[in-house]
Formats: structure tokens, C-alpha cells, sequence
């Protein structure tokens, strides 16, 4: 009964538990990249590439090192087997056979053995890779975080638009209702059209629409901004930051002048990494074709007795040791290294292509980065004059409409003027937002930090 009762209770409590709402996380633009690179699942697998790259470097330089093995091998025969041997060595009749059994019944050997590369050419190359194959997996935490960057950026910028795009749809909507409200009533008057306050019931609908819309996107906008937080998606998230005051904090026109060696760019210097792997594996197959030599010390002790006395302090052992060297020659191979080397070589040439290649397109991707950026400035000051010359059109054709001077259609022409202008200028901001971003990544020449 106690421990049934302990059961209900424990139901009880993980059921309160899972009413008791989730506290809800607030962040600033900067605090939500920080958590991004800390937790994005993409940065925590980076990070663990370069552990591995790192237990990789001294597994390949161990293999230079003194090996020990040790092995005791245990023997106990429960049949031993028999040797047939002439009768007159055992003092029998010429011709006859005498079976004879050898050796004790039960048999104790141990062994260790040290084992040490004197030399090997693919030793030699493969302890230069190992730095190549760290700063590859470096390299590539730097990149996979840059991207972790953008990410959090763009849904957090995506998410404030969301937020801006609802706030700005119920507010028309207010507007448009208030308006159809006085238009009903002029109408019931007999001052206005039927098709005054049905053109007006239009413009509510999809305003109405939109807005739904926009509520749903808003959730989306969440959960996307949480997986790139490396949070789970249903975490309740709070920005502290507002849209415009953002887009403005990205105005640097400094950028547009910043110019850094191609070399720098962490995309060439990927490729460059690749280049590198690619020279150290014509390195290797050319090493393969070298003498390997490789020296040993053997000791072990062997012990022997019909029954099992291994331990006890009368038990006689007899020990060996060896002393030895292995040298390996390669010959002939009927041009198999040959090919090997070759291929390998074409696949260098082919990085080094690549190299040059991928150098050629951040210089072209810069300029086009700088274009952009350059662009969204524009248009965002662009799109602040149309939405006031939007606003102002509006205004002027409501107050013609309630004064007889405008229809209802030219009211629903300016008012869906001003809708388009106010999402065109969301739509600026956060390219603003996001063009300086991508420009920013370009221009970056982070190095990997142990910290």
C-alpha cells in the first residue's frame, strides 16, 4: 500500500510539473548569437570535430612511439597427446614401437614485448598531417560558426519583422474598421453608396487575412529562431530588441572601405587546407616506396608442472629474451606505387584548381557582398520616403472620401499603396540587417581560439 500510494504521488507531481509554465528566456540581439554559438547543435559538432582531430594527432604520432604488449598463455591438457617412438630406444625389440608422452600435463608462459619504429617514411608524413588534419577541423568550427552567426541573426531579425508585420496589421485593421463603421453610418443616411461600405468590408477581409497569416508566420519565426539557438522550440523566447532601432545599429558605411588578403578569407583558407591534405597524400605514396625498419625486445619465462603449482614459491621458471630487427624493402610493384603517386598527384593539381578557383570567387563575392550591402542602404532610406509619401496619400483620400471628394476605390487604392509600403520597408530593414551580415562573414579573418 506504501509503495502504491508512492506511485500516485509521484504521477501527482510529475502532472503539476508538467502544468507549471516554462520561464521565459529574454534575449538581446548579442546574447541570443552567444547562446547560438554555445548551444546550435551544427557549433557543438564543430566543436567535437576539433577533439577528434585532436586525439587523432597523438594517435598518429603514438604509432612512432614504444609499443608494449604482454601475454600469458595457459595450458592445461586434459588429454596429452602421444608420440610413437622406436622400441630399442627404450630398450625394446628392434621394430617395435614404444608410445612415450612428452612434457608436463600443465604449462604457464608470459610474455612482453617492446616494439619500436626505427623508421618509416609514411611515419614521417603522417605526423605532418596531423597538423594539417587539426587545422582543417579548426577551420572548419570557424566557418560552421560564422554560419551559426547568420543564422541566429536572420531568424532574429526575422522574428522582430514577424512581430513589426502583426503589430502594423492590427493596427490598419483598426483603422479600416473605424472607417467602415462611419461609413455604415453614413450610408444608413443615405450620404453614401452601398458600394462604399462593401469596398471598405473588402479591404477588411484581407486585412484579416494578412493578419492571420502573420500570427501564424510569428510562431514559425519563433521556432526557428529557438533551433538555431540550440534551445528546445517550444522555449518561450522575449527580444529585447526592436527592428528598426536594429537595422539602424547595422548602418556602417566603414564596411564598404574594409579590404583584407583573399588568403584570409576562411573559404580559401579551407581550400588551402585541401590543397595541403591533398600534397601530404603524394608525400605518402611516394614515402610508401622507402625501407621500413623496425626493431624488438622480447622477454618472457615459461613454467611447466603436472599439476597447477604456478604460484607457489617452489615453482621453477625459465626465461628467454630476443633481440631483433625487421627490414622491409619494397622492390617491384609492376607500377602499382607509380599509379598510385600519379593519381595522387592529379588530385593535388586539381586542388590546387580549386584553390585558385575558390580565391577568384570571394574576390567576386566581396564585390558583390559590398554591392548588396550598398544596395539595402539605399533602399531603406528608399523605402522611408515612400512610406511617407504612402501615409500622406492615404490620409489625404480618407478625408476626401468622408468629404465627397474621393471613391471608395481610389480610398481602397491608397490604402493598399500604404500596406505595400509599410511591408516593403519591414522588408528593408531586415535586409539591411541581413546583407551586413553576409558582407561581414566575407570579410572575416577569425582564427580558431582554444578558448
Amino acid at each position: 500500500m506504501k509503495y502504491l500510494s508512492s506511485i500516485i504521488f509521484g504521477f501527482l507531481w510529475m502532472g503539476l510539473s508538467a502544468q507549471t509554465p516554462q520561464e521565459t528566456l529574454s534575449l538581446s540581439l548579442e546574447e541570443a548569437i552567444a547562446l547560438g554559438l554555445g548551444n546550435n547543435y551544427s557549433s557543438i559538432r564543430s566543436e567535437k570535430e576539433v577533439e577528434k582531430a585532436l586525439k587523432q594527432k597523438w594517435e598518429i604520432i603514438s604509432q612512432g612511439l614504444p609499443q608494449i604488449s604482454g601475454d600469458v598463455d595457459y595450458q592445461n591438457f586434459l588429454k596429452q597427446p602421444v608420440t610413437i617412438i622406436p622400441g630399442e630406444i627404450a630398450g625394446g625389440e628392434p621394430g617395435t614401437f614404444v608410445p612415450v608422452r612428452f612434457g608436463t600435463k600443465q604449462n604457464l608462459n608470459g610474455t612482453a614485448t617492446w616494439n619500436q619504429l626505427i623508421f618509416d617514411g609514411s611515419y614521417i608524413v603522417g605526423v605532418q598531417s596531423a597538423r594539417t588534419l587539426l587545422q582543417i577541423s579548426k577551420n572548419a568550427k570557424v566557418k560552421t560558426d560564422l554560419e551559426v552567426r547568420k543564422a541566429v541573426i536572420n531568424a532574429y531579425g526575422n522574428v522582430l519583422m514577424a512581430e513589426e508585420s502583426v503589430e502594423i496589421l492590427q493596427n490598419n485593421l483598426e483603422n479600416v474598421e473605424k472607417n467602415l463603421s462611419d461609413t455604415q453610418k453614413i450610408y444608413e443616411n443615405g450620404l453614401a453608396e452601398e458600394e462604399d461600405v462593401e469596398q471598405l468590408k473588402i479591404t477588411r477581409l484581407g486585412i484579416e487575412n494578412n493578419l492571420n497569416r502573420s500570427v501564424r508566420m510569428l510562431d514559425i519565426a519563433y521556432q526557428v529562431l529557438n533551433m538555431a539557438l540550440g534551445i528546445p522550440v517550444e522555449k518561450p523566447v522575449t527580444l529585447t530588441e526592436d527592428l528598426d532601432n536594429l537595422a539602424v545599429q547595422f548602418i556602417d558605411l566603414q564596411v564598404l572601405e574594409k579590404s583584407i588578403p583573399v588568403e584570409e578569407n576562411i573559404d580559401v583558407r579551407i581550400a588551402a587546407n585541401t590543397a595541403e591534405a591533398a600534397n601530404i597524400y603524394v608525400r605518402l605514396e611516394k614515402a610508401k616506396a622507402l625501407p621500413t625498419l623496425n626493431g624488438f625486445l622480447n622477454y618472457g619465462v615459461a613454467g611447466y608442472s603436472d599439476d597447477f603449482t604456478f604460484f607457489d614459491e617452489e615453482q621453477e621458471y625459465f626465461g628467454q629474451s630476443i633481440l631483433g630487427l625487421s627490414l622491409n624493402i619494397p622492390i617491384f610493384s609492376s607500377g602499382m606505387r607509380s599509379s598510385r603517386t600519379k593519381q595522387k598527384e592529379l588530385e593535388y593539381e586539381q586542388a590546387l584548381l580549386d584553390l585558385e578557383e575558390t580565391k577568384n570567387q570571394i574576390r567576386l563575392e566581396i564585390k558583390s557582398a559590398k554591392s548588396n550591402y550598398r544596395y539595402s542602404l539605399e533602399n531603406y532610406q528608399a523605402q522611408q520616403e515612400n512610406l511617407q509619401l504612402a501615409e500622406r496619400i492615404e490620409n489625404k483620400n480618407q478625408i476626401k472620401f468622408f468629404e465627397g471628394l474621393a471613391s471608395s476605390f481610389e480610398l481602397s487604392e491608397a490604402q493598399r499603396q500604404l500596406y505595400a509600403a509599410q511591408q516593403s520597408l519591414l522588408e528593408a530593414m531586415l535586409e539591411v540587417i541581413n546583407a551586413k551580415v553576409e558582407l561581414e562573414n566575407i570579410l572575416d579573418t577569425t582564427h580558431y581560439s582554444e578558448e
